[in-house]
């Protein structure tokens, strides 16, 4: 840890002014750490030069936060973080070896995702609930990463798998209601949702930027109160606010692992520019059926067909099915038990063909032959070959 000023730097066309009783660095040409070299600073960095060829290590001391700001994005090859009261970025700030928290948050506009934290390809440690980005963190690359981001004293990473190409995505974590979010211009209504889902997370929720197809993992603890979803975590999933539909989308569920305290969700691929928001939801448990959850429509005569045994008790029912994104695949009048994973619905895949390997989600509608009472069941089903 560098704790006084001590500067190994290339002064190639520069002008540097450190104002009265050292208020502000201030950068107005190009100046450039050596390799091994150290800079500390202990004031505020103002930078409207270059300060972007660095080698060797930055670091941010003090007590009382200091304020990085300036027309120029400054880059660090390895960066470490020590101020009581953190770090309050007013223009973005890269780092692409190292970066260490050490004491207190990075802070970047919530309203402004242009100013970020930015990883370029970049590790860190150190990220606790005291210490961490407090806003938009950046990543620039094509690797698997875990943003550090939380809100107050509350960190909660959301983490990405490797994307096929180089690209730019930028996160944030919000620990607010998504029903009246205070740096949107508009709300998530927890209340619209596909029909596949029965309710989604109000305490909290994501927001991740970025155009190329990624699986995302969210995390959830005490305060997130999932137990107020439902008592089996396997009946998560992933869902995404759609600003065209206005409604939340299941987003699926690769993995789930923890308890209803503390745990982890992994979704199915998508592209993350696609919503707006992300959070937890769950679908419906339980129904008086048994019902095959898994079959292979390859035409061996063996689990070819969705099986729901005991429609035979009910007089009248109905069934429709939705892929992950809510649209709808297949609907039959008093089902039979005779769909083998042929879509019915020619604007989303090709009619008459089999659907793709995946989770699919039904809802099933029955009057009962003795009491004509309706009953409305909801699951899910998953196909492969």
């Amino acid at each position: 840890m560098l704790k006084n000023i001590s500067l190994s730097i290339a002064v190639v066309i520069c002008a540097i002014h450190i104002t009265t009783a050292q208020t502000a660095f201030h950068n107005f040409g190009e100046i450039q750490i050596h390799d091994e070299g150290k800079i500390g600073f202990h004031t505020h960095l103002i930078n409207d030069g270059t300060f972007d060829h660095n080698l060797g290590l930055a670091g941010f001391y003090g007590d009382t936060q200091l304020n990085v700001s300036g027309t120029s994005i400054a880059e660090f090859l390895d960066m470490e973080i020590d101020i009581t009261d953190g770090l309050n970025l007013q223009t973005s700030i890269g780092v692409y070896n190292n970066l260490d928290f050490i004491t207190g948050k990075v802070f970047t506009p919530r309203n402004d995702i242009g100013v970020t934290l930015d990883f370029l390809q970049a590790t860190y440690a150190g990220d606790s609930d005291s210490e961490h980005v407090d806003g938009y963190a950046g990543l620039f690359g094509n690797v698997e990463f875990t943003f550090p981001i939380g809100d107050a004293d509350k960190l909660r990473p959301l983490s990405i798998s490797k994307p096929n190409t180089i690209t730019t995505f930028k996160s944030a974590y919000f620990f607010e209601d998504p029903n009246s979010p205070t740096t949107f211009a508009s709300t998530f209504d927890t209340n619209s949702f596909t029909p596949i889902l029965s309710k989604v997370n109000d305490k909290e929720f994501w927001d991740l930027n970025g155009d190329q197809e990624v699986e995302v993992t969210l995390t959830w603890d005490a305060d997130s109160d999932i137990d107020n979803l439902t008592d089996d975590i396997e009946l998560l999933h992933v869902v995404g606010w759609n600003e065209t539909t206005l409604r939340w989308e299941s987003l699926g569920k690769n993995e789930v692992y923890g308890d209803l305290d503390d745990g982890t969700i992994t979704s199915l691929s998508f592209i993350p520019d696609n919503y707006v928001a992300l959070t937890i939801a769950t679908e419906p448990s339980g129904n008086e059926f048994t019902i095959n959850t898994g079959f292979s429509p390859n035409g061996d005569g063996m689990n070819d067909h969705f099986e729901i045994a005991g429609l035979d008790l009910s007089q009248d029912n109905d069934i429709e099915i939705f892929d992950r994104w809510g649209n709808n695949v297949y609907i039959k009048e008093n089902y039979d038990n005779t769909w083998g994973g042929v879509s019915e619905n020619g604007n989303t895949y090709k009619k008459g063909g089999l659907l793709p390997v995946g989770t699919y989600y039904f809802i099933l509608k029955i009057k009962d032959k003795i009491t004509q009472e309706n009953k409305v069941y909801k699951g899910w089903v998953y196909i492969n070959y």
